[in-house]
């Protein structure tokens, strides 16, 4: 296998610029487990106000975010909804059963990402000694690179709410939502009590999320994240990749996500793959005309990777993908073809 030259794996992959390590070197610092880290306290400022809310806990991963506002919002024995698709559900290793014994409700998700309001109805448990006791509906946005629709999650968190339930949003890619359906981050996450966002996908920070919610809520929250090991020291020199990329990286996903339409208006030329449609930085594609083992290898031996699990590949554009790139990766799928 040749050196990976055009990296579509994820948008996990990027590198920090020559600008963002800058600003990591002149962080200010301090302790942040005492609460001294200026830098820390700035990000978690700003992004808690970008998305809606009071208050903000910068954490080192995406993963860590979801479990603590799990075991916040949940106690032992509690029960929250998602998706079959969730990454919550679906990626994160079982955390909530393994570490909080918080019970999963898993249900289906429709194609376009939601989950439909009649089965999350359906899916709250009565108050009986039986049951789990249902207390949180958990979304994310976008989903297998959809957004979804600010109607639908009106509907969703009013029906939760009206049941008394929480309601948390996995918002690791909620920028790259808002730029889709042209507006705010605040509007993507209205509604929702907590939200989680990924400062290292396409915002193109090295490391860190911030899970934001009321006061109150984060104030509890700091608790489970010394639990999970999460509390950091002079965390600011990571803090501050994730303020300069909340300044710098926002606007251009614009340009991820057209990038993402010229890839699969290009593989879909080949009849071999079933290409569904960008709707923001990610291509699914089905290879169903071809063996998809020796596709996936012959281009991994001119340098280019993607995500296949399965006969199916995902193709992310990201900071560090650029149309040299997609123009070098559909000459391969080309000349594989030929």
């Amino acid at each position: 296998m040749s050196a990976i030259r055009h990296d579509f794996r994820s948008d996990t992959v990027t590198r920090p610029s020559a600008a963002m390590r800058a600003a990591m070197a002149a962080a200010e610092v301090g302790d942040d487990v005492y609460g001294d880290d200026p830098t820390i306290r700035r990000l978690e400022a700003v992004l808690s106000e970008r998305v809606g809310c009071a208050a903000g806990l910068y954490v080192p991963s995406g993963t860590q975010s979801n479990l603590i506002a799990l075991m916040t919002h949940c106690g032992r024995g509690d029960e929250y909804i998602a998706g079959q698709q969730a990454h919550c559900y679906v990626n994160e290793a079982g955390g909530a059963a393994v570490l909080a014994s918080i019970q999963p409700q898993p249900i289906a998700n429709q194609k376009d990402g939601t989950i439909a309001l009649g089965d999350i109805e359906a899916a709250i448990k009565p108050d009986d000694m039986h049951f789990a006791r249902t207390r949180l509906l958990a979304l994310e946005n976008t989903i297998g690179g959809k957004p979804i629709s600010l109607d639908y999650t009106k509907d969703a968190t009013a029906l939760a709410h009206d049941r008394g339930l929480a309601t948390h949003l996995d918002g690791a890619r909620i920028f790259n939502a808002a730029i889709a359906l042209g507006v705010e981050a605040a509007e993507v996450a209205r509604g929702f009590d907590t939200v989680s966002v990924c400062l290292s996908k396409g915002l193109g920070a090295p490391v860190g999320s911030v899970l934001c919610g009321p006061k109150d809520f984060i104030e509890r929250a700091v608790r489970n994240r010394k639990i999970l090991g999460g509390g950091m020291r002079q965390a600011g020199i990571i803090a501050a990749a994730g303020l300069f990329a909340l300044e710098h990286n926002v606007d251009r996903l614009a340009e991820d996500h057209a990038l993402a339409d010229e890839l699969a208006a290009g593989l879909s030329q080949f009849p071999a793959l079933a290409v569904q449609p960008a709707a923001t930085n990610m291509v699914f594609v089905e290879v169903s005309g071809a063996d998809e083992e020796a596709f996936t290898a012959f281009l991994a031996d001119r340098g280019i990777a993607m995500h296949s699990r399965y006969g199916r590949q995902r193709w992310v554009t990201h900071l560090d993908v650029g149309a040299a790139d997609v123009a070098a990766a559909l000459a391969a799928v080309a000349a594989f073809f030929a």
